[in-house]
């Protein structure tokens, strides 16, 4: 589970638009850019190359 303050802070990296966390999945959302960050042990993975797309 990714923290409320961090949270709050994060931006798509491609965008730099706002972000969805997905509690149940673990994952934040772009909607703007469609594109799914996986968390890992608390730890958001920004990295565009690594996005899952919807």
């Amino acid at each position: 589970m990714v923290e409320k303050e961090l949270l709050e802070i994060l931006a798509c990296p491609k965008c730099k638009g706002d972000l969805e966390y997905d509690e149940e999945k673990d994952r934040l959302i772009c909607h703007q850019c469609r594109l799914i960050y996986r968390v890992e042990d608390d730890i958001p993975i920004m990295l565009i190359d690594e996005a899952e797309k919807f």
